[in-house]
């Protein structure tokens, strides 16, 4: 059996994108991005890993908020370059804003329109530490 992790395609930072997309209503939720562990970590345990760019480290989606996300399918697009899950969100709330998807804004007349309402206050959802 090949190493599956081959297949993939990193780019020169040794990450690849990652959509999480909700198993049941087909919504995109939000765009990640992963590196190896954080992608054979995702296979391993059945719940979504990612790799923090702006903090620099494996990140557990959902080791904050509670709101994990399940991975009921994983695939890896034609190029190798892009994987996107099948996934169940916990609460409902896949972005740090509260809403249900990071995609909450729609252009309308010239401008980006927030069409999505916050389902829970962010500040109830992260405490300081």
């Amino acid at each position: 059996m090949s190493d599956w992790l081959e297949d993939v395609k990193w780019d020169d930072n040794g990450l690849v994108t990652a959509i999480a997309q909700d198993a049941a209503t087909g919504r995109v939720l939000m765009v990640a991005w992963m590196n190896r562990e954080s992608l054979q970590l995702t296979a391993e345990t059945g719940i979504a890993h990612y790799w923090s760019r702006s903090r620099r480290k494996l990140w557990k989606k959902g080791e904050e908020s509670g709101h994990l996300q399940t991975v009921r399918e994983l695939r890896l697009d034609c190029d190798g370059d892009v994987v996107v899950m099948q996934i169940e969100q916990a609460g409902g709330i896949a972005c740090h804003t509260g809403r249900e998807s990071c995609f909450y804004r729609r252009f309308e007349n010239g401008g980006w329109a927030v069409v999505d309402e916050v389902l829970k206050d962010p500040s109830a959802i992260y405490h300081s530490h």
